[in-house]
């Protein structure tokens, strides 16, 4: 074992590590006796922690294997690709719902998670070495990390091999279904040996891993015992909604109270290594300018944000009508400079809208106003839009920006569940348990109130104003109604944070082929030519295919998903 974790360490210490308390910067080799402390294993934990972010090497960006799940966005109807069709094509197939088995995308994110896995199984069998100290704290850390990572994969791929750290030596092990026991296992022993609070921000306590486990009972379905944790989160934990929505994506809201768990980058100067690395999201123009102009918000996701005269979302009739666009109409005209004229949509919106997306004339988080086609990277390709939440702000950049070559490695915390999210989970559960759906309601208007009360994105000078208008639900009549509401709200809220895939995934497979279909018949009004790009939603896609790579390297102990057969 000792040469196991020995080599392990290896590995990690070849890593740069995460901010606060994961802020060292280790270097050279550390022998078996250092490892055998309550120091080598505080050590072996951060490693863990670092790899939150799936990057498995320093030597370059790993855009394939993404902490922040944003490539799974794209396969959604939130958002495009973006830039050249032919740059990164296997995202591509990916968002046109015509990728194999043997896409790079795919295979990447599952070495990413058990790399993770390693490393938490690691911590674990190290700690089991170490006489006369009490671990146990340090392993129930490590659990809650190896929950994560197998709840991703779970998640992902349904069925997947379960990895221990005896396994170390043979982790080719089958494929033989969903990890939600050894899921539950490893959260409920977090629940029952971590501290409520954490001296140092980033670290997982009780009250997070409580979040978890509920959110890992949603999506088992087991809604009564997801609504009793979630409740007990919001009723007794230390979490609150921030004031400013915008706020959970910048460095105003890092480590602060709506932020449950969180990837905690850091622009650390120099190459960034403790940044994102997987980050392709800038605007190809503008304050920026720099690479890639990928992940694009698409025009069904701006309209979902369109309301009614009461300031309500149009559940079922959002698409009807778009919001208004500049798709085709240059930025400027011929001299280069003068802006193209543009009035921007004069119908009611949900003000979420511009904190989420950046679209034509509205400003861009601080640096004046979009401008459309100039700072999107091929318009025809993906749309007029830009996204804007964990992107740089203009007050910010400074603290935040991470560059190497021409690739920004940025330091925005990613948050992987916010409270907001917690509201909405527990909302979620209580109306799929046959709840109280007085009491969802109030999770949900507490989100829209925030939404409502939020500093809105300010009017630029020469501008038309933007109608916001955003209300609270008056009630839930029925069941039914509640789960629209609480299904729109998760989309309006999370928007572009990586969930979107996964809660249509959840929602099951009828759902999501009539949404992905219907979703990309409608965006062929604004993308053209989309529907000879595309390929039919089927109900396979609620789920990944096992790599290729992976089962092959297994000598086909693993098995490929029935789905993808």
């Amino acid at each position: 074992m000792k040469k196991i974790v020995i080599g392990f360490s290896l590995i990690f210490l070849a890593t740069s590590c995460d901010k606060e308390f994961t802020e060292v910067s280790p270097k050279g080799v550390i022998d078996a006796p250092s490892l055998a402390t309550k120091e080598g294993v505080d050590l072996l934990l951060i490693g863990a922690y670092s790899m939150l972010d799936q990057q498995r090497t320093n030597i370059t960006n790993d855009y394939y294997s993404t902490g922040d799940k944003f490539w799974y966005d794209i396969m959604s109807d939130d958002a495009h690709k973006g830039g050249d069709n032919g740059d990164l094509a296997p995202l591509f197939q990916l968002a046109n719902h015509n990728y194999e088995t043997n896409n790079p995308f795919i295979f990447d994110e599952w070495k990413g998670l058990y790399a993770g896995v390693n490393r938490a199984n690691g911590v674990i069998a190290q700690a089991a070495l170490v006489e006369g100290v009490d671990l146990t704290p340090q392993i129930a850390e490590a659990r809650f990390l190896r929950a994560h990572f197998n709840f991703n994969l779970t998640r992902s791929w349904r069925n997947v091999p379960y990895i221990a750290p005896e396994d170390l030596n043979d982790p080719n092990k089958p494929n033989e279904g969903p990890l939600w026991p050894q899921i539950e296992e490893d959260f409920q022993f977090a629940i029952a040996n971590l501290p409520p609070t954490q001296s140092q921000s980033g670290r997982a306590n009780q009250w997070s891993a409580k979040a978890y486990l509920g959110k890992v009972y949603l999506y088992e379905r087991k809604y009564a015992e997801a609504a009793t944790l979630l409740q007990d989160v919001i009723n007794n934990g230390p979490y609150a909604l921030l004031k400013e929505f915008t706020d959970n994506f910048g460095e105003a809201g890092e480590a602060k109270s709506e932020s449950v768990f969180a990837i905690q980058f850091q622009n650390d100067g120099g190459q960034s290594f403790n940044g994102n690395r997987s980050f392709l999201k800038p605007l190809a123009g503008g304050p920026l300018g720099t690479c890639c102009g990928f992940y694009q918000p698409t025009q069904d996701l701006v309209n979902a944000y369109q309301t009614d005269g009461a300031g309500l979302p149009l559940l079922d009739t959002y698409n009807q009508t778009d919001v208004k666009n500049d798709q085709g109409l240059p930025s400027f005209q011929a001299d280069g400079v003068t802006p193209t004229p543009f009035t921007v949509h004069a119908g009611p919106l949900d003000p979420r809208l511009d904190f989420t997306v950046g679209r034509r004339d509205i400003d861009w988080n601080g640096f004046g106003r979009f401008v459309g086609a100039a700072w999107n990277r091929v318009q025809a390709n993906g749309g007029p839009y830009a996204t804007k939440k964990f992107q740089y702000t203009a007050k910010d950049i400074a603290a935040q920006r991470g560059k190497f070559g021409q690739f920004e490695r940025p330091g925005i915390h990613y948050q992987i569940i916010r409270y907001a999210d917690v509201l909405l989970m527990a909302a979620e559960a209580l109306v799929e348990s046959n709840g109280s759906l007085p009491t969802a309601l109030n999770y949900v208007n507490q989100v829209r109130s925030r939404a409502k009360n939020s500093t809105y994105v300010a009017t630029l000078p020469g501008i038309n104003p933007t109608n916001y208008q955003i209300e609270l639900y008056p009630n839930f009549p029925d069941v039914d109604f509640a789960r629209k509401a609480v299904r729109m709200e998760r989309r309006l809220e999370l928007a572009t944070e990586g969930h979107r895939w996964f809660d249509l995934s959840r929602y099951g497979a009828d759902y999501y082929v009539t949404t992905i279909n219907t979703f990309f018949k409608n965006e062929a009004r604004t993308i053209k030519g989309l529907e000879n790009l595309v390929s039919p939603a089927m109900p396979k896609h609620v789920v990944l295919p096992i790599p290729l790579s992976a089962i092959d390297l297994s000598n086909n102990v693993l098995k490929q998903n029935p789905e993808w057969q």
